[in-house]
């Protein structure tokens, strides 16, 4: 069985619909919600769906002595970040090789790095003119953005679409395909 931690940083439906994919799955659990922030409703969605939270400042996340042994009493094997905006540490990606994979909002190597996150990352794809963005899912390694690329999904953007319209469409094919990738992965190892 595979015991999977889900770090967020925000609302959290990318994290409710993994936990509900994985629910009725007997080889997959969702073990541990992680997240930098304690008043994000991904904590409230966790909960309500019966898995266990924890709420981890910069510092703690950079401790390899309070998140190891917060993730080994979960039994945790895997790490999915959905939506988690702190850098990883070295450390934990070195815990974890090609056992931590995260989602990104548009078509890496386009519109990725450092600071490009949630509406920054929309608004890129407009200004750029852009006229398909889409979803990648690729294994986190030191560099922001910069691990293999497992799966990529695109959808049109209208020359009318604003940065918000950008954002719906890309969530569509988030909600769609981020639970299957993650469950893809799992099969292989």
């Amino acid at each position: 069985m595979h015991h999977l931690a889900i770090f967020v940083s925000g609302n959290g439906s990318n994290c409710e619909n993994i936990i509900r994919h994985f629910a009725d799955n007997s080889s997959v659990e969702i073990s541990l919600v992680v997240s930098n922030r304690a008043d994000v409703y991904a904590l409230v969605r966790a909960k309500n769906l019966g898995v266990d939270t924890a709420v981890v400042d910069r510092r703690q996340l950079n401790d390899p002595q309070v998140m190891l042994p917060l993730l080994q009493s979960h039994s945790v094997d895997f790490v999915v970040l959905a939506g988690f905006l702190l850098v990883v540490p070295d450390y934990l990606i070195a815990a974890y090789p090609r056992r931590m994979l995260n989602l990104h909002p548009a078509l890496l190597p386009k519109f990725g790095g450092k600071g490009m996150w949630g509406h920054h990352v929309h608004e890129a794809v407009k200004a750029a003119g852009e006229t398909e963005t889409g979803m990648t899912v690729h294994w986190v390694t030191g560099e922001v953005d910069g691990g293999g690329i497992i799966a990529q999904y695109r959808t049109p953007i209208l020359p009318t679409d604003t940065p918000d319209d950008i954002a719906a469409k890309e969530h569509v094919l988030e909600m769609k395909y981020f639970p299957l990738v993650i469950e893809k992965v799992l099969e292989k190892l």
